[in-house]
């Protein structure tokens, strides 16, 4: 048996290529790029970097719990933007979601992203924390 595992969030849709949308293995997950699909809707959660981070965040976020782990179990992040003009407006909404925990972080400005109208993408590697004994 493998020791990596593929993780699938139950409220987020499949993914739309031949990828998984997390990989765990031992304790560390790894989570694909993920942008700013609204699962409730199927559509983008808005127009702009904000409203886009946040969802983006939330996915990420869907996908770890999966795993047994958290955003404040995240060690590194990589953010693609469509436009680093957008880079305040996205760091805010981090911030925010993140808190006090800083993971180790790369963002890019991408010549383009998979998705009409998608702004932002990210990815990101965690741990899945010990369990209480």
């Amino acid at each position: 048996m493998p020791d990596h595992r593929p993780v699938h969030a139950p409220n987020l849709p499949a993914p739309v290529g031949p990828y998984s949308p997390g990989m765990g293995f031992e304790r560390l997950v790894f989570v694909s790029g993920q942008g700013a699909t609204d699962p409730s809707t199927g559509t983008l959660a808005g127009a702009d970097a904000t409203a886009q981070t946040e969802q983006c965040l939330k996915n990420l976020q869907a996908i770890l719990k999966a795993a047994g782990s958290d955003l404040q179990y995240v060690l590194r992040c990589g953010v693609f933007l469509l436009d680093m003009g957008e880079f305040q407006a996205m760091n805010a909404v981090y911030s925010r979601m993140f808190g006090d925990h800083r993971p180790a972080r790369t963002t890019i400005q991408a010549a383009g992203l998979p998705g009409i109208g998608l702004r932002v993408e990210i990815d990101c590697i965690a741990y899945v924390p010990n369990s209480p004994r």
